[in-house]
């Protein structure tokens, strides 16, 4: 085991458009090293898939533990307690339990001929307006969260103001904190009216269901029942909306994979593999004992930040990683998480990410950037990585 070091900054540098920290490569091949993030208390990092996913998926490490304390973030908000993200089993599990029905692969099945018809829709919309085309305006927003404005119960036309409130959460530095905090409370008091709503006129949506077990099963306290339902919304669509362009300004800069992929659900594994969403880092898990990890010791109360990105570019794991290949079988990535914490939305995420890129590669025949390099706009300043702004032409 190792000594420790001075935490480093990190990320060294935030990478730019959609390649992983260079220093991920180099820090794979070490024993774990101490960083700090641009907020809270320093932390080990976790870079290497087997320690990766032992932080995610070990009782050992708690999420809960961070409870009260300067946890490491990109973000300056903390999360507010109550939030399912904060908690562990038998709590986490309490809560999952309430929704997990409305993500079962057999009710996504059930929806992907709606989601299909969706997609449809929006690129009869794009080719009856003729190229050049915003993928990100015209498609890739618009599809997620028609479907979780569906599931949940939310009205698709207050899209723009729960678009601009999930933008606040995810900044890092795009929004003054004031800023974020007024979106939050804005946010919160938007559910609650909506929560209001359902228990006067129950609908059959995932937040009048959420309505019946509070209220008649007490399965949940009201404050639970309010962040569960502005987390589904967020996490809902936010991560599909930037994921869709990511997978397109992929495959269009790999044009033989593009050429030669004949397996849609397989590809989206393997794009979920290759490509990062995130800045490089994970939510933070806290030691409940000592224990050895990653060739050091770490002490009860350290926290571990677990590289999703690091761990799905693990030679070790995955040969030749660091290359796109549509062809891999079995690619246990862990894009989704994993552990008590897997994205419960995953069979939702993989249905619309396979109808998006059947769809847009399936009927925009030479599909391309309309403006090379220099017309797309990407986020800046955001925990989520991808395209605002993305011009595309077809022939």
């Amino acid at each position: 085991m190792t000594t420790v070091d001075e935490p480093r900054s990190f990320p060294a540098a935030i990478p730019e458009r959609l390649d992983p920290d260079p220093t991920l490569a180099d820090l794979r091949a070490q024993p774990m090293i101490r960083v700090r993030l641009p907020y809270g208390e320093p932390a080990w990092l976790a870079t290497r898939y087997e320690d990766v996913k032992t932080v995610l998926g070990d009782p050992r490490f708690s999420r809960a533990a961070g409870a009260g304390r300067d946890e490491p973030r990109v973000r300056p908000m903390i999360p507010p307690p109550g939030n399912i993200l904060g908690m562990d089993p038998p709590e986490h599990s309490r809560l999952r339990r309430l929704v997990m029905k409305a993500f079962t692969m057999r009710r996504i099945e059930q929806l992907r001929p709606r989601v299909q018809r969706l997609a449809d829709e929006l690129v009869d919309g794009m080719r009856a307006a003729g190229p050049p085309s915003d993928l990100v305006a015209d498609f890739a927003l618009p599809l997620p969260v028609a479907v979780i404005c569906e599931l949940l119960g939310v009205p698709y036309e207050d899209r723009g103001d729960f678009r601009y409130w999930s933008d606040a959460f995810m900044s890092t530095t795009r929004y003054p904190q004031d800023e974020v905090v007024s979106c939050a409370r804005a946010m919160n008091g938007y559910m609650a009216g909506l929560i209001r709503k359902r228990r006067a006129e129950p609908r059959d949506d995932l937040i009048s269901a959420l309505v019946e077990a509070r209220d008649e099963h007490d399965k949940l306290s009201e404050e639970e029942m309010l962040s569960l339902a502005q987390a589904i919304l967020i996490a809902g669509h936010e991560t599909t909306a930037s994921q869709i362009p990511n997978f397109v300004y992929v495959l269009l800069h790999h044009p033989a994979q593009l050429a030669a992929m004949d397996d849609i659900p397989r590809a989206v594994e393997e794009l979920m593999r290759f490509v990062p969403l995130g800045l490089g880092t994970g939510i933070p898990r806290y030691a409940l004992e000592d224990l050895e990890l990653g060739g050091v010791l770490v002490r009860a109360g350290e926290p571990v930040l677990p590289s999703i990105p690091s761990a799905n570019r693990d030679s070790e794991v995955f040969p030749g990683a660091e290359r796109l290949d549509l062809t891999r079988d079995g690619v246990s990535h862990i894009g989704f998480g994993h552990g008590a914490h897997h994205c419960l939305g995953a069979p939702l995420a993989r249905m619309e990410l396979q109808v998006a890129v059947g769809t847009l590669f399936g009927r925009l025949r030479g599909l391309r950037l309309a403006e090379g390099e220099a017309g797309i706009g990407w986020k800046a300043g955001l925990s989520t990585r991808g395209p605002e702004r993305m011009p595309v032409a077809w022939d």
